[in-house]
């Protein structure tokens, strides 16, 4: 259910608050676009200057926007303390998300004994697919594979979205973990060795800009056709780079900007990319094809 191209989803934003419509219209475009799954309020969607009410809503339109698509729903709802990552991870369950995806716990940086307690209290107070998801560089702690294969045995936590940057995890993490553990990528330039190495998809911010081809790459991996695999990641590669070139998801709304689909708004401490940043976004996503 949880495998190919799944989006990291921006929040548009207008005039300071959400904006409801423009979000809806964008998740509407990524379904329409073939994109296998929609990941709301993770960091791509600048979660952490949400308000409780604003991440409420914004995973409530994503679920109502994708409803009798067949298109799954991760609702992100990591918070580094239990009790608040429990009840985004209720709410996202009433709402009706397939699953929830919880970051490691930041800036109070607990011990691999602390992770595990950590996720298995969420998973033992709301009955809901659990995704892990390790990102070393944003939350200064980094979850080991023997945490996660300790953690693969509770029975509603199904698998782990890593941006960890270490092609060896995957396999190791494969070897060790209960069978159909879910493997999922956060970095889109390595998705491919990813794969490679025992992965199952990737949660993807460049999905945002260019679903369609995402996906194309994710099914042509699925049938083996190689050859089109790095096709593809030869037209997205300078644009998996270009998206990262600054704080992200800076450069990615303003990629979303310059293809029509959404607002380059972003919320304070965050602020708009350079104008050395905007070149290389442009000439990326020129090279990709995705304008001209």
């Amino acid at each position: 259910m949880f495998t190919g191209s799944l989006v990291a989803l921006i929040t548009p934003f207008k005039n300071g608050s959400v904006d409801e419509k423009g979000f809806e219209k964008f998740v509407t475009w990524q379904i329409s676009e073939g994109t296998d799954g929609l990941v709301p309020c993770g960091t791509t969607g600048e979660s952490p200057t949400l308000s409780y009410d604003e991440h409420k809503r914004v995973i409530d339109i994503c679920i109502q926007t994708a409803k009798g698509t067949g298109v799954p729903v991760i609702a992100g709802t990591g918070s580094n303390s239990t009790d608040e990552a429990i009840e985004l991870t209720r709410h996202a369950k009433k709402a009706g998300a397939d699953a929830a995806m919880l970051v490691v716990p930041y800036y109070n940086k607990p011990t691999q004994e602390g992770l595990y307690q950590h996720f298995k209290a969420v998973a033992e107070a709301v009955d809901i697919p659990i995704l892990l998801y390790n990102v070393p560089p944003r939350t200064g702690g980094d979850m080991q594979v023997e945490t996660v294969v300790r953690l693969s045995q509770v029975p509603n936590i199904i698998g782990i979205k890593d941006a960890s940057y270490d092609m060896a995890r995957p396999t190791l993490t494969k070897l060790k973990a209960k069978k159909g553990f879910l493997q999922l990528s956060g970095e889109d330039a390595s998705a491919v060795g990813f794969l490679a190495q025992g992965g199952d998809g990737c949660i993807s911010v460049t999905a945002n800009v260019a679903p369609r081809l995402c996906g194309d790459m994710h099914d042509a991996w699925k049938k083996r056709d190689l050859d089109k695999v790095f096709e593809i990641q030869d037209r997205l590669m300078p644009l998996h780079k270009a998206l990262f070139v600054e704080t992200s998801p800076a450069p990615v709304k303003y990629a979303c900007e310059l293809v029509g689909q959404a607002g380059a708004k972003l919320r304070l401490p965050l602020v708009e990319c350079s104008d050395g940043a905007k070149k290389q976004v442009r000439d990326a996503l020129v090279h990709a094809g995705l304008i001209n």
